[in-house]
Parts: structure tokens; sequence; C-alpha cells
């Protein structure tokens, strides 16, 4: 997965925000949005979609969507 599929999968999470707001340097957790449900969508979609896990902590310790997608890139 690309980083900009990665963008467009974390963007489709979001119910209210505008796909448009979001790009690799978007500090999600500034989002409006952004909400303890909306982080176990993210986690369950990284999970589905890359196979991968990740926890509530990892979610926190990051600051963009670029750093997550390095981070579980690098899993």
């Amino acid at each position: 997965m690309t980083i900009d599929e990665f963008v467009k999968s974390f963007a489709g999470e979001f119910d209210e925000t505008p796909a448009e707001l979001f790009n690799p340097q978007t500090e999600y957790k500034t989002l409006d949005e952004w909400n303890s449900l909306t982080a176990l969508s993210i986690i369950s979609m990284v999970d589905e979609e890359l196979g991968k896990t990740i926890t509530g902590a990892d979610l926190r310790s990051h600051k963009t969507i670029q750093d997550l997608f390095n981070y579980i890139s690098a899993l």
C-alpha cells in the first residue's frame, strides 16, 4: 500500500470530515471528529487492509498520517 492509498483509507474512516482535509502531513488527533471510536476504526482498518496490528498507544505516539504509515510499514 502506498502513502496515498493509506491516506485515502484513513480518510474513509471519518464520516463527517471532508476527504480533501487529509494528506500525509495531517495531524489526525487535531481533527474535530477524532475520538476513541475513530481510533478503533483506524486500528481495524490497518488490521483488515494491511494485516498488521497496532494499538491505541501506537496511535497516540504518532503525530501525522505519514508518521503512522512509516511506523506501520516498518512492522
